[in-house]
């Protein structure tokens, strides 16, 4: 069973530069702007990760009643899903989706 630390912090995304503000109703894992992430846990919250590299949003899937970001580490290239949050940009979201 994994391990869930709630970690739900302002950031500065290493992607495109943009301030990204706590989430608030969970914790924030990716910027809701170009939708990247970075490689810095191994159970949700830990910052236990080495890799560090940054988690290209490659795919978006269906999930229940909303969707999961497909990431892939431009470090290590591990493949990693998290759920869209409520302020993502959705034609970021669309783009990607079509972009196979």
């Amino acid at each position: 069973m994994k391990k869930f630390y709630m970690i739900d912090e302002k950031f500065t995304c290493e992607h495109c530069g943009k301030e990204v503000s706590p989430l608030g109703y969970t914790a924030r894992d990716h910027c809701p702007y170009c939708l990247y992430s970075k490689h810095v846990d191994i159970n949700p919250g830990d910052r236990q990760n080495p890799c560090k590299g940054l988690l290209k949003p490659i795919d978006i899937e269906k999930f229940k009643d909303t969707y999961k970001i497909i990431y892939k580490c431009e470090k290590c290239q591990k493949q990693h899903k998290n759920i869209i949050a409520t302020d993502d940009d959705m034609n970021r979201i669309i783009q990607i989706s079509s972009s196979k």
